[in-house]
């Protein structure tokens, strides 16, 4: 391939509005004011921009007990001002949700990516966490009117309840749905089955998203 011929062919495509897609996993936010992103997930953007992290005190996630679940939380960073930003998380496929108003989900903080300032959010952790140990959850509300971004780790199967799932591979769920934690302690061959947390959605409606990776697992 010609120079000139990669560089045109992977331009980003100019002007539009609302979040779209680059790529499958890369998003474009244009900015005009403020928007909520994943902490990290800056790769370049154009314009004039600064970014702020979010204080626990003020609805952010930065450090929302973080000393108290076993992963990272979800820190979040707003970034404002005027242009386009393009975000993107570990090479992970970028999914856009557009929220009508009072329509939410509940995504877990490791897969949020943006969200626009007109979502309401609020966060939470989701079982007993001295029980639930990796399978401990920073989960995100999200309510509209406005675009949400997620990220997953490659395409994701949305499932009806009753069912039951891996919390590490978890990303979201309508909510109407409570979600409970169970153990599961069975044995195989001597040793533990490696799917010692579960997450169990019961009732007949609502969805659950789930991506084919355990996000705190051991992978090759």
């Amino acid at each position: 391939m010609e120079l000139s011929e990669f560089t045109r062919s992977n331009a980003p495509t100019e002007g539009g509005e609302g979040f779209r897609t680059e790529n499958n996993r890369l998003l474009s936010v244009p900015v005009d004011g403020t928007v909520t992103i994943k902490a990290g997930s800056m790769i370049a953007y154009t314009g004039e921009m600064t970014f702020t992290g979010k204080s626990s005190a003020e609805g952010g996630l930065t450090g929302f007990v973080k000393d108290a679940v076993t992963s990272e939380g979800t820190p979040v960073m707003e970034a404002e001002g005027s242009g386009r930003l393009y975000v993107a998380d570990q090479g992970k496929k970028v999914r856009i949700l557009d929220l009508d108003a009072d329509e939410s989900i509940s995504v877990n903080g490791t897969d949020v990516l943006a969200f626009e300032s007109d979502v309401d959010y609020e966060i939470d952790t989701i079982g007993d966490i001295s029980e639930v140990a990796a399978g401990g959850l920073t989960n995100v509300y999200l309510t509209g009117p406005g675009q949400v971004a997620l990220s997953t780790h490659g395409d994701p199967v949305v499932m009806t309840p009753p069912v039951v799932t891996d919390p590490d591979a978890t990303v979201a769920w309508s909510t109407d749905l409570s979600p409970s934690f169970a153990t599961n302690k069975a044995f195989e061959i001597g040793q533990t089955s490696g799917e010692g947390i579960q997450m169990q959605f019961t009732g007949s409606t609502g969805f659950v998203v789930v991506q084919p990776y355990e996000e705190g697992g051991q992978h090759p």
